[in-house]
């Protein structure tokens, strides 16, 4: 967390910390729905993907400590390049000057809640309805939840 946040400081004496995660999430007109016509009994929606992550929270200081955190995040971001870039390319003594503008958070989950709403609840020919809507809207946004719905329903095939 950057040390410019102060945010960091309520978490000095420990505590337990809520953080929340979210997925790909879009606006549903019931335009999309064929049973619009059937029956008329529709309305909007949002479909949504998030998690809850519950648990104590340490805050660490110390520079080998947050290296290694930093080349850790960094490893795992950049593995997806031909070329990926390391926290070494950089000057070790602007690297170790950065480091002092963040404090590292350690969160021990405690507890995970994982809550979802991706059209599960209508029927199929509604969900294709949707798929085909968030398709035509060719957004990032739009592919992502029209993927995970796709993906949804075929995983419960």
């Amino acid at each position: 967390m950057a040390r410019a946040n102060p945010q960091w400081r309520r978490l000095e004496s420990g505590g337990h910390v809520l953080v929340i995660f979210t997925g790909p999430e879009h606006y549903i007109t019931p335009n999309w729905y064929p049973s619009k016509e059937e029956h008329g009994k529709v309305v909007p929606t949002f479909n949504y993907v998030a998690v809850h992550a519950m648990g104590a929270a340490r805050l660490f200081e110390d520079t080998p400590a947050l290296l290694r955190h930093l080349n850790e995040l960094t490893d795992a971001q950049e593995s997806r390049f031909a070329n990926p870039w390391s926290v070494s390319d950089a000057p070790a003594e602007y690297v170790e000057g950065l480091t002092k503008a963040i404090v590292g958070v350690e969160i021990t989950i405690d507890k995970l809640e994982g809550k979802w709403k991706a059209s599960q609840n209508r029927p199929v020919g509604d969900q294709e309805g949707v798929v085909a809507g968030l398709d035509s809207l060719d957004s990032h946004p739009s592919r992502e939840m029209a993927d995970l719905i796709r993906d949804r329903k075929a995983a419960v095939r």
